[in-house]
């Protein structure tokens, strides 16, 4: 099936949103009963942990952990975001500059300024959407950003959206309460759609959307290890308490480029592959042989297959036994892991 997809439904009693593009699933989003990132938090502040420069907090969701604590003192309020999921046993990660992010504009009360995303680079429609900005924040401190999403969107919808978030940003940053409490809930997989699959695409909602998109078999051929890659090589990618290990073969290819054909496979597969299993943390990669004069191809595979990934990915290099290491932020909690629920 050509073309794009957004399907809205549930799994079980759980809230999904799936991406379908040409047939295929490119992202997916499923509730969980964690807090979801970008959730807001009145925190007090707990116990130090000077090993780690960070301070352990108390929310009204458990205990939360801030890296550089500096200043902060036991029994002290303040504000915090949940920046990504914990591992298990874990406290949340989270962090003291608040964002308040929807379709078109994202408010910044630590960074004042006004800018429009570099990927809008038409002048005239920069103008045009700076002047919308500049008018929806007079007399506002904050700083704003003006998302790629704003190319081609109508005047009313920027500044409404600007409003909406101008407005969510001044209710939390006046609050005066002083025991834990949620002050901004995370967004949910539909508003998630909502506000970042925003090219076009034909919208399917209620029950029985999945099954009729092919969402419903995309997602078990997910909970399978292997990955099929173009050319007959293929990856196997197992989670493991300390690690995501990813094994990349050639397949039936006995050509003397098999190797570094299916390692560029992989580098191309992998975000999705990662991305909708929900799979973050260190990543080691047992690539297929090849010489070592074709490393380069492949870290140039890899960094432009995650140069427009969702979640912050670091290359971290090769390890003396020739794997290749990475560092994923977690922003998604695993697959599997939802499912069992």
């Amino acid at each position: 099936m050509k073309g794009r997809v957004v399907a809205l439904d549930h799994i079980g009693d759980r809230e999904a949103a799936a991406l379908m593009v040409d047939g295929v699933l490119e992202d997916l989003f499923i509730a969980s009963d964690a807090p979801a990132p970008g959730t807001i938090w009145r925190a007090i502040a707990d116990r130090p942990v000077k090993g780690q420069g960070g301070i352990f907090l108390t929310t009204p969701e458990g205990s939360a952990f801030l890296r550089q604590a500096d200043g902060l003192a036991p029994g002290q309020r303040l504000l915090v975001q949940v920046m990504g999921y914990a591992e298990p046993g874990k406290a949340v990660p989270v962090g003291r500059k608040l964002l308040f992010k929807s379709r078109f504009a994202i408010v910044t009360p630590d960074a004042p300024g006004i800018n429009v995303s570099r990927a809008i680079r038409d002048d005239e429609e920069r103008e045009r959407i700076l002047e919308i900005a500049h008018e929806a924040m007079e007399g506002a401190a904050h700083g704003l950003i003006l998302r790629s999403s704003c190319a081609g969107a109508e005047d009313e919808a920027i500044a409404a959206d600007i409003a909406a978030m101008l407005g969510a940003a001044e209710a939390v940053l006046s609050d005066t309460g002083t025991e834990p409490e949620v002050l901004l809930d995370g967004d949910g997989p539909h508003m998630m759609a909502w506000r970042e699959w925003t090219a076009p695409a034909e919208v399917a909602e209620g029950p029985g959307s999945f099954d009729s998109h092919g969402v419903t078999e995309a997602i078990a051929a997910l909970l399978r290890p292997e990955e099929k890659l173009p050319g007959g090589g293929s990856m196997v990618i197992e989670p493991t308490r300390a690690l995501v290990a990813v094994d990349v073969n050639t397949g039936g290819d006995t050509s003397p480029a098999a190797g570094l054909k299916a390692n560029i496979a992989a580098a191309r597969a992998l975000p999705r592959a990662l991305r909708l299993r929900g799979l973050g943390g260190q990543i080691v990669m047992d690539v297929a042989p090849m010489p070592r004069k074709d490393r380069t191809s492949f870290e140039n595979a890899l960094k432009s297959a995650f140069r427009g990934d969702t979640d912050e990915t670091a290359l971290a290099g090769w390890t003396p036994l020739g794997m290749f290491e990475l560092q994923r932020k977690r922003g998604r909690l695993p697959l599997a892991q939802l499912l069992a629920r």
